[in-house]
């Protein structure tokens, strides 16, 4: 039950649930995600109900330690993307 379901086979499942072809099933799903991409690199939050939110976490500037020689170092701030599943979701895979 550890099988990879990737972008290909999403668009292959939505393809065949409304009986588009694979190449109009696969540019809905690439037109999906650009547009989630897009909306959360410009700052915004992406909430899709029942599904999850996705958005951009922050870390501050801090002093780190490198654990080989112990010497204190810089850790620059940073971006990185985040998504929260929601409750629904969270129920259905339980």
């Amino acid at each position: 039950m550890n099988e990879v379901f990737n972008k290909k086979s999403l668009a292959d499942a939505v393809a065949e649930e409304l009986g588009v072809s694979k190449k109009a099933a696969l540019e809905t799903v690439d037109l999906v995600l650009d547009t989630i991409i897009a909306h959360v690199k410009a700052g915004n939050k992406v909430d899709l109900a029942g599904f999850g939110k996705f958005e951009i976490k922050r870390r501050d500037a801090r002093i780190g330690i490198n654990p080989k020689t112990k010497e204190k170092i810089h850790v620059a701030a940073s971006k990185s993307p985040s998504f929260k599943a929601a409750k629904g979701f969270k129920d259905a895979v339980k």
